[in-house]
Order: structure tokens, then C-alpha cells, then sequence
């Protein structure tokens, strides 16, 4: 609209001219400077510029996690701990999420290596875990992920597959249904064979954030 009304005015000034220059009209045009009091003022409000929102995964931090022995029997030992609270935010506005929008933070840990290569690795299928949501879902649209189990079952009913690609934190399939901030963790537990070799182990759980439409 403001280049249509641009437009038409400029093609009245040409006009304007042509008379003139022919001679038609006793008066020339006025100029705005001959009355000061017709003059016109123009402004504009110009809003901070916005930029789009994002969904973005924080961990907190931390030193590590040193599992310990707790649960052991007769079939696993069993070392257990805490992950480090994850944080997943999601600033867009609903009208930036496209329809079927979702995210999930999954995890996946690698190889328990003997230090000094003393032992065996301990495959990332022993390790096992149970999130847990911290925070509060106002609508149920965004939920803690489902327990994983080492291959030695923990006897809870979790798909004992360990912890290789399982999600921490996911949305539903709608993820504009509920926007915001939210927190989770999970409790880890290691369960190898009771004829583990003896040693200090460590592996590295990678987690990843992801968000699809």
C-alpha cells in the first residue's frame, strides 16, 4: 500500500511540471518554505529487532560421575550414580513451530576402558538408566524417557538393552503444544558380570539434542 500511494504522487509531480512549462496558470507553485506552519511531521516507533527462537540443551556442572557398588547379587554386580541435571529450553513462538514440530535429547554412552588397558572393556549395554523429570509439564506435552536396563536385567521390566540411543527428554509430536523451560536427570546403573576384572573403568555418556518437523 505505501509503494502504490509513492507511486501515484510522483506521477502527479511530473504533471505538475508539464503545465508549468506550458505556460498555463498565472501563479506558480507554492513552496512549503512560505508558511512554516504547513509543514507535516513524520515519525516512526521502531520496535528491538526480534530474533527467532530456538530450542538449546544445557548440562550442569559437574566433575564427572563416580559410580558406585550398590545392589550387587549373585547374578550382577551393580554400580550405581546420578547424571548431571540437563536443562532443554525452548524460547520460539508458537507461531515459529511448524505443525508436527517435536525434540528429544537421547543418550548413548560409549565403552567402559580399563585405565592403563588392563582389562576387558565393559560394553555401553551393561549400562542402564532411569530419567527423571524435574520440573513440572504444564500440558503432559514433554515427558522423561523410558527406562533402559543393562543386558543383565535390574528385574524392573525395563527393555534390558542398555543405554545405547535412548532418549533422556522428549516432546510430543507437537511440540508448540507446551513452551518453555525443563529439567531432568536419571539414575544410572552399571551391571556387569560378577567375574568383571577388577579396575577403574571410565566411559563418556554423549547426549544430544534433536528437533525435527
Amino acid at each position: 500500500m505505501r509503494l502504490h500511494r509513492t507511486t501515484r504522487t510522483f506521477a502527479a509531480a511530473v504533471l505538475g511540471v508539464a503545465l508549468t512549462g506550458l505556460g498555463i496558470g498565472a501563479a506558480g507553485p507554492a513552496s512549503a518554505d512560505d508558511d512554516p506552519d504547513n509543514g507535516i511531521d513524520v515519525s516512526v516507533t521502531i520496535e528491538p529487532a526480534t530474533t527467532p527462537g530456538q530450542v538449546s540443551m544445557t548440562v550442569a556442572d559437574n566433575g564427572g560421575v563416580s559410580l558406585q557398588e550398590d545392589g550387587s547379587n549373585a547374578t550382577a554386580r551393580q554400580f550405581v550414580g546420578t547424571l548431571p541435571t540437563v536443562t532443554v529450553t525452548d524460547t520460539r513462538r508458537p507461531e515459529e513451530i511448524p505443525a508436527g514440530d517435536f525434540w528429544a535429547v537421547v543418550g548413548q554412552a560409549a565403552e567402559f576402558t580399563a585405565t592403563g588397558g588392563s582389562a576387558p572393556p565393559i560394553g555401553p549395554q551393561y549400562l542402564g538408566w532411569r530419567p527423571r523429570l524435574l520440573s513440572d509439564t504444564s500440558t503432559g506435552a514433554v515427558s522423561a524417557g523410558e527406562p533402559v536396563s543393562s543386558v543383565i536385567s535390574d528385574g524392573t521390566g525395563a527393555p534390558a538393552v542398555g543405554l545405547q540411543g535412548q532418549e533422556l527428554l522428549v516432546s510430543t509430536a507437537n511440540s508448540a503444544d507446551e513452551i518453555g523451560t525443563w529439567q531432568v536427570n536419571a539414575d544410572l546403573a552399571l551391571r556387569t558380570p560378577v567375574d568383571v576384572a577388577a579396575g577403574e573403568y571410565h566411559s563418556t555418556v554423549t547426549l544430544s539434542l534433536f528437533n525435527q518437523s
